[in-house]
């Protein structure tokens, strides 16, 4: 028999715009894409035509996702930063399984924070729903998928096969304008879309597993990506190309069949949303919103989605945006730095040394002989520009889906510009902005002396044969296992309230941004 409490599945994936069938029309290029499971997906649920991620990047993105806060707020803003979130900030599944919910992640946690082990029940490639111990148990499962991620695209064709035996295969790939219509180019569009169909078969299998075992009807199905592709001007831009998500949610009997909503939401929306439909208290700390009611009909949101890039690697740059259903507006901190900074890692991609050897080529050009560049485009040249980009961008991206036409400045859309900034200003001032601030400055207040503090050890008291445990630590979540730490592996309780153990235990304590406490032994209260 079902659980009255519905589960939770998501399925995530890297890199992708909404390059899916059923957002052809919504989306420049979707009609090239062959992703029957998630068409379906979507035929049978609610699809999003307007979800947008925080950050442009994955770490930044999955943080605001899994918390439900904004990154700038909390200090995961940075990629690969080692942040201290306010004490307050706690990850998605700790409130499930302190609920009951068993969880499960298979392995993926690029949260910009360690996981503390209590989290989840399951935490692995292995991890699956059907490892409950109670099989009426509800869940909060999390599949992450890396067949997207932008390092496939550029693999050599012999492993590039290998990965994708399911993948519906691309015989031409339309070049967007942003672009150059090169080989590597059309290369690198093809593989992307082959990618995203190995994927929608991956995918597809998974809600095969939930069919079969009888669950798709009490369960929320999320599907979701974090960001942008993994090319010049997606992924690491503050662009519509690298915040503009698929965002796709199915709950039987609760959300009508075929749905649509076209107001903008967050992809910071979902932990809120998750809990609220769950029966679950939100908490007041998140910045998402929930936007789906307990009948699955979507819920009216505030009308703008924040979303912000800082430091890649080592290319330091800030730029915050706002978009409404309409425009967006994008404010550059630093515009004298290129917007395709130097990093080590995507240096290195096909897609930027293609972008940057055409770009020295019209250099040399002009030396040559004297002629302007003519090998690129205007929109295509600002991508890799040296220096000097506009410090305000504004684009009616309803009109405009490639953003190729900057209205910042110009008197007719002055209103727009100033409504847009106005609530920019608002949001920031509301919620903080931490990427304002020196990075090494908040790593020096986070980790005194280089090292990140220690949570305090728990405090175990024996109370008419119940093991009641605290911890001095603000933000704190304790753990307990029957394990000892000579075990190969070891698995974790949430603690959440006095119990009485019947074999020896040891209790330990744990902080976001924190090194973990010492284990603590405790034998079982006498009987």
């Amino acid at each position: 028999m079902p659980t009255s409490r519905p589960n939770v599945l998501w399925i995530s994936t890297h890199d992708i715009n909404p390059h899916l069938g059923c957002y052809t029309g919504i989306w420049p290029g979707a009609e090239q894409a062959c992703t029957p499971r998630l068409d379906q997906l979507a035929a049978d649920g609610l699809r999003f035509d307007r979800a947008f991620s925080a950050a442009p990047v994955c770490g930044p993105s999955r943080s605001a996702i899994i918390t439900g806060c904004f990154p700038a707020a909390i200090g995961t803003m940075h990629m690969r930063t080692r942040a201290t979130p306010p004490p307050a900030v706690r990850l998605l599944p700790e409130y499930f399984r302190a609920a009951g919910y068993w969880t499960g992640n298979t392995a993926f946690t690029d949260f910009q924070v360690d996981v503390p082990e209590p989290v989840y029940d399951e935490l692995g490639d292995h991890a699956h729903w059907r490892l409950r111990d109670n099989p009426d148990q509800p869940f909060f499962m999390a599949f992450h998928s890396l067949i997207t991620h932008e390092s496939q695209i550029y693999l050599d064709d012999d492993e590039f096969a290998r990965r994708t035996p399911d993948a519906q295969r691309v015989e031409k790939a339309e070049v967007p304008p942003y672009h150059p219509d090169t080989e590597v180019y059309r290369t690198s569009w093809r593989r992307y879309l082959e990618l995203i169909s190995q994927m929608d078969h991956w995918a597809g299998g998974i809600l095969d597993q939930l069919a079969e075992d009888g669950l798709a009807d009490n369960t929320i199905v999320v599907f979701w990506s974090d960001h942008g592709l993994g090319m010049p001007r997606g992924k690491r831009w503050a662009t519509e190309l690298g915040f503009r998500e698929p965002l796709i949610v199915r709950w039987p009997g609760k959300i009508a069949a075929g749905s649509t909503y076209t107001e903008p939401v967050a992809l910071m929306d979902l932990a809120p949303t998750m809990l609220a439909l769950c029966g679950l208290e939100v908490p007041g700390h998140m910045h998402g919103e929930v936007i789906l009611g307990a009948d699955g009909s979507p819920r009216q949101r505030s009308g703008y989605v924040v979303s912000a890039r800082d430091r890649m690697g080592e290319a330091e740059d800030t730029s915050r945006s706002i978009r409404d259903r309409r425009f967006r507006y994008t404010r550059h901190l630093h515009p004298d730095r290129s917007p395709m900074g130097h990093t080590e890692y995507p240096d290195n991609l096909w897609t930027w040394k293609e972008l940057r050897r055409l770009f020295a080529q019209e250099a040399q050009q002009q030396l040559a002989v004297g002629e302007p560049p003519s090998i690129l485009t205007d929109l295509q040249r600002s991508i890799v520009a040296a220096s000097k980009r506009a410090p305000e961008e504004l684009y009616d991206v309803e009109a405009d889906p490639h953003e190729e036409h900057n209205l910042a400045g110009l008197p007719e859309y002055a209103d727009v510009q100033q409504r847009l900034t106005d609530a920019l200003d608002s949001w920031l001032a509301q919620t903080g902005d931490l990427g304002r601030r020196p990075e090494r400055d908040l790593l020096a207040e986070w980790h005194p002396g280089g090292q990140r503090p220690r949570t305090t050890e728990p405090a175990v008291e024996l109370r008419d044969g119940l093991v009641a445990i605290t911890c001095s630590t603000d933000g704190s979540l304790i753990g307990w296992t029957t394990d000892p730490p000579t075990a190969h592996s070891r698995r974790w309780q949430l603690y959440t309230t006095p119990f009485t153990p019947s074999a020896p235990i040891w209790v330990k304590t744990w902080r976001l941004g924190f090194q973990p406490s010492a284990d603590i032994p405790v034998a079982p209260p006498a009987r």
